[in-house]
């Protein structure tokens, strides 16, 4: 059985469950965000955004898990509430009853390899590539330039973490990979020349954006409100003074375990990030359903003609648009 027709499978039972369990019980829980992804600075604004929200009421916890395939199940089954990504294909296929309702940010991303065994595209026909995770926007990436490019790899691997796969092309265990901003500067700063980014044009799309199901955005849209306009005013705040996530960060002792060399990362990429304008300012509109499938359709991850895209399909903005109404 193929993974696409076991997640499938998998989809249809979490539902079901989920369907015998009583509503109620669920209100009295916990918002839990589940993040298909290990704890770093990236997920600083999103950490920022969920201990404002509980300054005002609304008890929240984050919850990590070992792929966005597996925080989606979480969301399925009810052990997350909030997932976090863009399973658009997920979506799509499964027809699950999940609807994205916040984005969190755009595709920007680097693809580098090392240019001791490679000096461009073509050079990985028929090669392994490492990227974040399944379904994920860099294995879209990724793809879309295999087709782009007109070459064929032998293999993808999925290596959750841009920092961790950063560190894997410094020891030389991989050596054709896509990293985020911070960390194509950290292997510029240290491998200098042994490191070359590939380019990537013309690419505009969600990387990573909240999503719930139906049920959950319904019965709990009063916190769901109160989050997602923290999410706007942390956003705004980033935009503004990109210094104020490690403000924020000591005032909420946020992932105080990481590395200091890593923190001190934090400020540079959010103004980098902010720079680039990775971070959207209004949460997402329907205009970005029709962007997002145009470039999954190019990438081969969905099908069909991004101008009859209904984006209720897979995107519900009733929740968003009661935070910007409210302000």
């Amino acid at each position: 059985m193929s993974f696409s027709r076991r997640l499938i499978l998998k989809a249809a039972g979490a539902v079901t469950a989920f369907a015998m369990t009583a509503t109620g019980a669920l209100a009295s829980d916990p918002l839990r965000v589940g993040l298909g992804d290990i704890a770093s600075v990236e997920s600083l604004n999103l950490l920022i955004a969920m201990e404002r929200a509980k300054e005002r009421g609304v008890d929240m916890e984050m919850t990590f898990f070992n792929s966005e395939d597996v925080a989606v199940q979480a969301v399925l089954s009810g052990e997350a509430h909030i997932g976090v990504g863009a399973p658009y294909a997920f979506m799509a296929n499964s027809k699950a009853p999940i609807r994205m309702f916040f984005r969190m940010s755009t595709l920007l991303f680097f693809p580098v390899v090392n240019s001791e065994v490679y000096a461009g595209w073509a050079d990985l026909d028929g090669q392994e590539i490492t990227v974040h995770s399944r379904g994920s926007g860099t294995e879209a990436l990724m793809r879309l330039m295999e087709k782009v490019h007109g070459i064929e790899y032998a293999n993808v691997s999925y290596v959750p973490g841009s920092e961790v796969r950063a560190g894997a092309m410094l020891q030389g265990t991989i050596n054709a990979s896509i990293v985020d901003a911070a960390n194509f500067r950290l292997l510029q700063e240290q491998g200098g020349d042994k490191f070359a980014r590939l380019p990537l044009d013309g690419v505009n799309a969600t990387d990573e954006a909240l999503y719930a199901r139906a049920d959950v955005l319904e019965g709990r849209a009063d916190e769901m409100q109160i989050f997602v306009e923290e999410l706007l005013r942390t956003w705004h705040d980033i935009a503004e003074n990109p210094a104020i996530v490690e403000e924020l960060r000591l005032q909420y002792d946020l992932l105080p375990d990481l590395p200091e060399d890593v923190i001190a990362e934090a400020v540079p990429y959010y103004t980098e990030a902010v720079e680039n304008g990775i971070y959207p300012l209004n949460g997402g509109q329907p205009s970005d359903a029709r962007d997002d499938i145009a470039f999954l359709a190019a990438a081969g991850q969905v099908e069909g003609d991004p101008e009859e895209v209904n984006p209720a399909e897979y995107w519900d903005f009733t929740v968003l648009d009661a935070a910007k109404a409210s302000n």
